[in-house]
C-alpha cells in the first residue's frame, strides 16, 4: 500500500467530508469561543489507525498574506490562533521544523500542564511531543535552549555530510541526530526517518521552504491556515517556497472565526484530484 492509498482507507476517518463530526465546505463558520476542549480537539483530530505518516502543517498569516512581522510570526498571534496553535501541538507525536525558523522564533522543549499530558497519555502518546529539527549541516548551537531541559529529547535531522564535531556536540547537548542518506535533506527522507520512529502524527511549523519542498514531494496531507486580522505591506514572504510549482487540491474540514475577525482553516488534501 502506498502513502497516498493509505491515506484514504480508515474506518473513522475525520478527513472525510461525509463524516458527521467534519465541517464540510457548504458549511457556515464556528464561533471558536463557543467550543470547549474536546470539541475542538474533535475538529483537529488526526485520522485513526494510521498506518503511516499523516504531516499536517500549520501557518498564520496576514489578511494580505505576509508570515511575519518585523520577521516573527509572533507579531500575527491572536488569542483564537494560540488556542488552536497550542491544541495542534498537544495532538501530535512529533513537531517539525526547519533550524531557520527553530532559530528565528528561539524554540525550545514543548511543554503541557499536567491535564494536557494526562489527556496524551490516556490517548496513547508519549506526555510531551519532541522537536524534530532539519539541519543539512547540522549548524545549530549546542548551547540552544532546544537542549534544555525538557521531557522529550529533541531530534536533529541532518545530512550525511554534516561535520562530525557538530554533530558530536549536539549528541553530548542531548539530542538524538539522525543522519539522512545523500548530500541534501529531502522531504521523502525525513518523513520515512520519522515513520521508522513511530512518529506518525507529524506537524510541521515551518518554515516556509521546508513545508514547501514537502508540498511539492506530495508529502503533505493537511495544511491549517490562520488568517490574523492584520495588514502589514512589507516585504514579509508566503507560507510556502519551493524551487517549482506544486499545484495540490483541497477541500475545507474546519472554518473557524473569533469576534476579533481571526479565521482559521483546516484543509485537508484531495488525493482523488488532479
Amino acid at each position: 500500500m502506498t502513502r497516498h492509498e493509505k491515506a484514504t482507507h480508515f474506518t473513522t476517518d475525520p478527513t472525510d467530508r461525509d463524516s458527521p463530526g467534519t465541517v464540510g465546505a457548504a458549511s457556515p463558520p464556528i464561533a471558536i469561543g463557543s467550543l470547549g476542549p474536546e470539541e475542538l480537539a474533535d475538529l483537529y483530530a488526526y485520522p485513526a489507525d494510521l498506518s503511516g505518516p499523516w504531516v499536517r502543517a500549520n501557518f498564520i498569516t496576514s489578511i494580505d498574506g505576509a508570515v511575519a512581522v518585523d520577521g516573527l510570526s509572533g507579531g500575527l498571534a491572536t488569542p483564537a490562533d494560540q488556542r488552536i496553535y497550542h491544541l495542534l501541538r498537544s495532538l501530535c507525536d512529533v513537531v517539525l521544523v526547519g533550524s531557520g525558523t527553530a532559530l528565528a522564533e528561539n524554540y525550545g522543549p514543548v511543554a503541557f500542564d499536567p491535564t494536557v499530558r494526562d489527556r496524551r497519555v490516556e490517548a496513547g502518546l508519549a506526555p510531551v511531543p519532541p522537536i524534530a529539527v532539519v539541519t543539512g549541516s547540522a549548524r545549530i548551537p549546542a548551547d540552544h535552549r532546544l537542549f534544555g531541559a525538557g521531557d522529550a529529547a529533541p531530534i536533529v535531522l541532518t545530512g550525511e555530510s554534516a561535520d562530525e564535531g557538530r554533530v558530536d556536540a549536539l549528541t553530548a547537548a542531548g539530542a538524538r541526530v539522525i543522519r539522512l542518506p545523500g548530500q541534501t535533506v529531502e522531504p521523502a527522507e525525513i518523513v520515512a526517518a520519522l515513520a521508522e520512529l513511530h512518529l506518525l502524527r507529524v506537524l510541521c511549523e515551518g518554515g516556509p521552504s521546508l513545508i514547501g519542498s514537502m508540498i511539492e514531494a506530495d508529502l503533505v496531507d493537511e495544511f491549517c491556515l490562520t488568517t490574523a486580522p492584520i495588514l502589514t505591506a512589507g516585504r514579509a514572504g508566503r507560507a510556502t517556497a519551493s524551487p517549482h510549482g506544486a499545484v495540490r487540491r483541497a477541500h475545507r474540514a474546519v472554518l473557524l472565526t473569533d469576534d476579533d475577525g481571526t479565521i482559521a482553516t483546516r484543509w485537508v488534501i484531495d488525493r482523488d484530484r488532479p
